[in-house]
């Protein structure tokens, strides 16, 4: 079975979806729709602006989420999920790919998000850090005990031992040092504005919960593997709050791909800029086909 994985926030690089522009008619068109939605032309960013700017946030987000979603348009006919799933970001793609948002609301839900996402980071000073080579329990554990003092939590579930944190700036200051002394290979800082799927993130989903429910969710063409249980859902009321509950909880990307291949997901297709969910696909199981499109 094919599945098709899309993904978050930090894959992006100046020059991304440029290809895709000049040579479909059809990308081209949906790239312009974008400019005219979000009001400005992010296309400009992507494929000639500076790595500064296209790491703002709310060029980031909606820049990654265009290259996908516009990848999967231009594939056509042989674009046949059989299921999809999305790092984080990436899950809006992916409900734009299964037919659960169309092109123009999955956009507007992104760039809110976006803005969303950044005010809070703004208002609250919060980071997030890598910690590699650690049992994803004893890190989990070990942030459960930190949380009782200093805002801690396990945010994203990357692959079997590489696991990022999110919380409160001295929380991830503890965290590294007690991740150290715990034999962790890595314990490093993340360059991000704030902690993501963490509840630092309550404002922006009390934000971003209006938006979705204003939002038109269909029946998708296949099941989506969300973020927040690492389930299958093909039922929209329930897809939307899980999208809802996804800013403030952990990211379940190792759960969700063990069950898409126990649920008979042989291929595993990236649509998107980067690599990084191919490598995280091959780390949490040896065994799985991984390709992806980023180029035309």
């Amino acid at each position: 079975m094919k599945a098709y994985v899309f993904p978050g926030q930090g894959a992006q690089y100046v020059g991304m979806g440029k290809e895709l522009y000049e040579k479909s008619e059809r990308a081209k068109d949906l790239f312009e729709r974008a400019n005219k939605i979000l009001g400005f032309r992010i296309t400009d960013i992507m494929f000639e602006g500076t790595a500064e700017d296209l790491k703002q946030t709310k060029v980031t987000q909606p820049a990654i989420f265009l290259h996908s979603v516009i990848l999967a348009d231009y594939l056509g006919e042989e674009f046949q999920p059989q299921m999809v799933a999305g790092h984080s970001l990436g899950e809006f793609s992916a409900l734009v790919a299964n037919k659960t948002l169309s092109f123009d609301d999955g956009l507007v839900l992104v760039s809110k998000r976006a803005m969303a996402m950044q005010k809070a980071c703004d208002a609250a000073p919060s980071t997030m850090a890598a910690i590699l080579g650690l049992d994803d329990d004893l890190v989990s554990k070990t942030c459960e005990e930190i949380n009782k003092e200093n805002i801690l939590v396990a945010a994203n579930f990357n692959c079997p031992g590489q696991l990022v944190i999110s919380g409160s700036v001295e929380g991830i200051k503890i965290a590294i040092e007690k991740f150290k002394e715990l034999g962790a290979k890595r314990a490093l800082p993340l360059q991000v504005s704030g902690a993501f799927h963490s509840p630092f993130m309550m404002p922006a989903q009390q934000e971003l919960m209006q938006a979705i429910n204003e939002t038109t969710f269909n029946n998708p063409i296949c099941p989506v593997y969300q973020n927040a249980t690492a389930k299958p859902s093909t039922n929209p009321d329930e897809i939307k709050q899980n999208l809802i509950n996804q800013l403030t909880a952990p990211v379940l990307w190792t759960q969700s791909v063990k069950n898409m291949i126990a649920d008979g997901a042989t291929d595993f297709i990236e649509l998107g800029p980067g690599k990084v969910l191919q490598g995280l696909i091959k780390k949490i199981d040896r065994s799985a086909k991984v390709s992806g499109f980023d180029k035309v």
